[in-house]
């Protein structure tokens, strides 16, 4: 087996094992986050109606001053996660489930969650 398939399939099972509590949550949403070298993305989502509910991006034109201000994208992360958090009480989302989409829970995705219930979200 090469080693890009077993990388593959590690990245899978991680993905997936995260997943496993998160997915189909019949009273709350999923809160999902992606991230890319550059950006970092999250969502929420309602599972049972297949529909996103609230979303905000690094790459909005509402965040990008402060984007640019910032000096790493750990702080990038935090204003995302600060801006989900700002969005989803607007709309009355008060609990979610973090889905941390198989990335390890330490530096971005942790400063993302972390931001997030500071800013009201209750995981």
């Amino acid at each position: 087996m090469s080693e890009l398939k077993k990388q593959k399939q590690r990245n899978s099972r991680r993905r997936n094992r995260s997943k496993k509590t998160a997915f189909m949550h019949p009273t709350r949403s999923r809160l999902v986050v992606f991230k890319s070298n550059k950006n970092i993305e999250a969502q929420i989502v309602n599972d049972v109606e297949g529909h996103t509910l609230v979303s905000s991006s690094s790459l909005e034109k509402a965040l990008q001053v402060d984007v640019k201000k910032s000096k790493s994208k750990t702080d990038i992360s935090v204003l995302v996660g600060e801006s989900i958090a700002k969005k989803a009480l607007e709309k009355k989302i008060n609990t979610v489930v973090f889905d941390r989409n198989g990335y390890p829970y330490h530096g971005r995705v942790k400063a993302f969650a972390e931001a997030a219930r500071k800013a009201g979200l209750k995981f």
